[in-house]
């Protein structure tokens, strides 16, 4: 090549560029070998650069919790309150969530599925989590109705909430329809929510239409109590009902399989839709209404997280 052009060094890159290159390399690389190769670089990682997005969900489920805390404090003080969205799996203490508290000026995304996170410790940091639009407690057996009142109270943005449970882990309780009813009360933007599984009744998800006009997605797999028809939702002409019946778990790819199947119950067993819901749907969900770019390709059967698939017959009881 006749031409002399001019390529920048890597290492003369600004760390808010390094940063965006650097999220896309495994957590484990980003902590042990980019610090390594220059000044810059190791500027770069320890600062807030690569930690505004924080995902260690998957890494979190195989480590024990006194490191995981550990990470977390690391990770969070890396991030200099600059943390927009953080996932992480199996809190092992309200200390934890406290800390999160702590750092969420900016916070957006927060997903803790798997914590065991107490209805006392968010009734006292719940304030602190203003500015988060997406929230997922699914799995939290230690939480209900007040955590979720006061997270409702709280988080005056919130648009999409994911509070899915495992029926083995609803087995003791008669009902959850005290978390409908908070969640009607005190969530009336909400655009999605997800709470498969949880033991509630066709008033509590009529409460929920009812007092959140802006849904636009509602995921009642499992909910067997609720009986919803055309006559009762024909009003929201932008909601999407997947739930509450559910079929073979094995080659379903989520909520889109879902529209193909119908029951003799008068509704569509999974997939009723009350209007016209194609493509703008998914083009108003990733316009960014919320930080977790949902579609519905990502509404998946998220209660088998966790368990072993080989054997999944065996944990999932059989629909009534």
């Amino acid at each position: 090549m006749g031409e002399n052009v001019d390529f920048r060094r890597w290492d003369e890159l600004i760390p808010d560029a390094l940063g965006l290159i650097f999220k896309n390399l495994p957590l484990q690389e980003i902590l042990t070998v980019v610090p390594g190769v220059c000044k810059s670089w190791r500027k770069a990682v320890t600062g807030p650069y690569c930690w505004q997005d924080i995902d260690i969900e998957q890494w979190s489920q195989q480590c024990r919790p006194e490191t995981l805390d550990r990470m977390l404090q690391m990770l969070i003080t890396r991030s200099s309150g600059s943390l927009r969205k953080l996932c992480v799996t199996g809190l092992a203490n309200d200390q934890s969530f406290s800390l999160i508290a702590d750092n969420a000026k900016s916070l957006q995304t927060l997903r803790l599925p798997r914590s065991e996170i107490s209805d006392s410790i968010v009734e006292q940091v719940a304030g602190r989590l203003f500015s988060v639009t997406f929230l997922d407690v699914s799995y939290c057996r230690n939480i209900g109705a007040p955590a979720l009142e006061a997270i409702g109270k709280s988080c005056k943005l919130l648009m999409g909430l994911r509070r899915t449970m495992h029926p083995l882990e609803v087995i003791d309780k008669l009902s959850q329809d005290d978390e409908a009813f908070a969640i009607a009360s005190t969530m009336p933007k909400l655009k999605q929510l997800e709470v498969a599984y949880l033991l509630i009744s066709t008033e509590a998800v009529l409460k929920i239409l009812e007092n959140c006009p802006e849904l636009e997605l509602l995921d009642v797999r499992g909910c067997w109590n609720v009986k919803l028809d055309e006559n009762c939702i024909k009003k929201f002409t932008r909601l999407k009902v997947v739930g509450p019946h559910v079929v073979d778990y094995f080659g379903m790819k989520g909520c889109d399989d879902c529209s193909n199947y119908s029951g003799s119950s008068g509704y569509l067993a999974w997939d009723f839709v009350a209007g016209n819901v194609g493509s703008d749907y998914d083009d108003e969900i990733s316009d960014g209404d919320w930080e977790d770019d949902q579609s519905m390709e990502d509404v998946e059967m998220r209660f088998y997280d966790g368990f072993d698939l080989d054997n999944a017959a065996f944990d999932w009881p059989l629909s009534p």
